[in-house]
């Protein structure tokens, strides 16, 4: 059976975005750090001890419009290890699957709560192959602090909403 985790729920449980084409949940996890929206765990995303989850938990992490909420922008070190985290939570070949306000919102920081605006672009820091390209074009090198990878699977961004689906390649 399919583990699911949907972290930053809110009271909102529903499910927007799927890699295989399920609408529903099969066996999902619920986190918040609000207790009042009742999930099954109560934590805070920016606890430096990571997500309270044994590596290779779940085979999907769900995120939706609670990334812009953590962090700050332009903070590289926890980008890095925020990913990292999920990466290590996620089993070999799962996926992230996230929403956030694009860039081009109002929203994005329009919404005193949002702390960072996430953008497609970033995505590619998240695949190691990538850095392939780090002395032939002006990208910076995290190889130090990132040693998690993911692929790519799908991006979209429109004036209201960024879209996208992570592969955890382990």
């Amino acid at each position: 059976m399919k583990t699911e985790l949907l972290i930053g729920c809110g009271s909102d449980k529903g499910k927007r975005l799927t890699c295989d084409g399920t609408q529903g949940w099969s066996n999902l996890t619920t986190l918040d750090y609000n207790a009042d929206h009742k999930p099954d765990v109560v934590w805070d995303l920016m606890d430096p001890k990571g997500l309270p989850f044994e590596d290779n938990t779940f085979d999907e992490i769900h995120a939706y419009e609670v990334l812009e909420h953590t962090g700050a922008q332009g903070d590289y070190k926890f980008f890095f290890w925020q990913f990292s985290d999920f990466w290590r939570v996620l089993k070999p070949n799962g996926y992230l699957l996230a929403t956030c306000p694009s860039r081009h919102s109002i929203w994005a920081l329009g919404d005193p709560s949002h702390t960072r605006v996430m953008q497609k672009e970033q995505l590619v820091f998240l695949e190691q192959w990538r850095y392939m390209a780090v002395g032939h074009t002006s990208m910076s090198d995290f190889r130090s602090i990132y040693k998690a990878d993911f692929e790519i699977i799908a991006a979209e961004e429109d004036t209201d909403s960024l879209k996208f689906i992570l592969k955890a390649k382990k």
